[in-house]
Formats: structure tokens, sequence, C-alpha cells
């Protein structure tokens, strides 16, 4: 008898009941991003920006009312605001299931003003670098291909959002049951996301007992997974990958770079994420989504979990 084959039958099953039955999910104990108490917050009242000039990501920023934001779509994880805030308002947490299907919900206003975070100061200009002007290109070929998959009708119905939306996603959902099969796309991500995703077909999560595949074509995909800022190498590969995909199709954003552009996101030779270059379905941030977040995301696409985050605020026990 081959060694190996001695050594499973010795340890038995190796497979987690989660997410279909209770059992151990594999983060116990693992940090997950921090968490934002408002009503705890004085910067209004003291002007103090520690948070905002220690996040790396920009992803703390103030609005017109010097009230402090909290942009999970930009959020790494590194903990810093948490050390830095006098007040406490930031804190540590185990909160990892962060993916949401508007990318509004991942803005945590801090109070009920609505106002748009001014620009971060570690994000220079504010240039448009979603235009081909931006990134050095005269337009073409990928400029054709990047208005037809926008302007394309299912772009048009899933950048609205709402009930439509959702709607018509309940309608594709019935054609594939609990089948999903996915085609992922690196459009320039550091290989923290890859090393997370490679974890999800070990046999402790066996992703395919859940009903995903992973595909190499795009041709038999129904979603396209994005880890990455999308750069200027990458950005033409992704859109014809999009374009080579059948109808209904679906996208996710995983990882903070792809939801928001993380720390690299915005320079010269990177986009800040998906948003502006295809119609997103999920947004999951994480730097990186640990194989547990990627499987809640996947299957609250496939509605059969809940969205556990509802404007930047966690449903934690």
């Amino acid at each position: 008898m081959p060694v190996w084959t001695w050594f499973g039958l010795h340890k038995g099953r190796a497979t987690t009941p989660w997410p279909q039955r209770p059992g151990p999910d594999g983060q116990e104990g693992v940090l997950g991003l921090p968490r934002f108490d408002a009503t705890r917050c004085t910067a209004a009242q003291s002007g103090c920006n520690d948070c905002v000039a220690a996040c790396p990501a920009s992803a703390i920023g103030v609005d017109t009312g010097q009230h402090v934001q909290l942009d999970y779509a930009r959020c790494v994880g590194c903990q810093l605001c948490t050390e830095v805030c006098p007040e406490g308002a930031f804190s540590v947490s185990h909160d990892w299931a962060f993916g949401v299907r508007d990318k509004a919900d991942l803005l945590n206003h801090g109070s009920v003003k609505t106002s748009p975070p001014q620009p971060s100061p570690q994000r220079g200009e504010g240039a448009n670098h979603s235009s081909t002007a931006a990134w050095g290109m005269s337009g073409g070929t990928e400029q054709s291909l990047h208005s037809a998959v926008l302007s394309s009708p299912t772009a048009r119905v899933r950048s609205g959002g709402g009930d439509s939306n959702e709607q018509a996603l309940t309608r594709e959902l019935k054609i594939f049951g609990k089948s999903l099969h996915v085609r992922h796309v690196d459009a320039g991500s550091c290989n923290g996301c890859e090393s997370e995703l490679q974890a999800l077909l070990n046999p402790f999560y066996n992703l395919h007992r859940l009903g995903v595949f992973f595909t190499p074509s795009p041709r038999f995909a129904d979603l396209l997974l994005v880890t990455g800022p999308v750069t200027a190498a990458m950005r033409e590969p992704l859109l014809r990958t999009y374009e080579a995909m059948p109808q209904p199709r679906w996208v996710m954003a995983a990882g903070t770079c792809a939801t928001g552009g993380g720390t690299n996101g915005g320079g010269y030779a990177c986009h800040q994420g998906l948003e502006g270059i295809l119609p997103v379905d999920v947004w999951l941030p994480g730097c990186p989504p640990n194989p547990a977040a990627l499987i809640e995301a996947l299957l609250m696409l496939l509605q059969r979990r809940p969205q556990r985050v509802h404007q930047g605020r966690h449903e934690h026990a």
C-alpha cells in the first residue's frame, strides 16, 4: 500500500462540512478587517487625523463635515489605524466575510452624513487614471472594446444595482442551478490572492463539492474572477476575456487591489481596480481575502449565502 494511501486512511476525511453544515471554516483566530465605531471618533471636534495619515492605502478619509470615513474597498487590513487611534474608534476584529453586491456597501460613512470623502493626500493630484490618455494610450481598438463592454445590455442592467439587478440575477441563476464555472484573470496581482485561490482546491475546502469549478477557457465560464488593480498591460486581455464569455456572465472583483486599487492603484501603470472597466456583480476586499471569504462571496453570488456587510458595517456575532 502506498504511504499516502495509508496516511489518508489513517487520518480520515479532511474536508470540512462548512458551509453546508456546522464545522470549522479554517479561520479561527485569523484577523479580519478593522471595525470602525464612529461614536468614539472625535475627529470632527478635535481635528485628529492620525488614522488618515497612517493608512497606507488611503482607505480612511474625511468628509466635508470632518467626519472620518472608512472605505473597505481600499482597506488592506494592516491594522495601523487600530494602533494610532487615540480614542479606540478603530479596533481589531475577526470579520473576514466582506463580499457585497453593491460597492457602496463597503463605505462606512461614520455618521449620518453622506458627503463623499475628500481626496486622500496619498493619491496625489487625483488624475483621471481611467482615461486612455492618462494610461499613455491613443485609444483605437482597446478604447472601442472598452466602450462596447460598458455599453452592452448586461453592463447597463448591472451598473444600476437595486431591485432590477437582483431580479435579473435571480432569473439568470435559474439556468445554472447550483453550478458555477469560474475563469480567473490575474490583472497585476502580487500573487497573494492567487495563493488563497489555490487553497480552495485543497482537501480541507474542496471547492468542487459546492459545485464551483475553475475553467481555463472563458468560453466555458459563467464568472470572471479578477485579481489585481488592472495594469495597463492586462487591461486589453481582461476585456477580451470578458467578451469571450457567453451570456449570462458575471464578474467578481477579488482582493483590495481589484475593489479599490490597494496600495498601488492609480499610478502611471495601473488602474484603481475594476470600477469603470467591467460591470462587477460581487466586490470582495481583503489583502488577500482568505479561502473562506472567497467561498462566502461565491455562494453569495449564487444566492446560497446572505450578504453580511451593509453600509460598511459587518454583521458580526
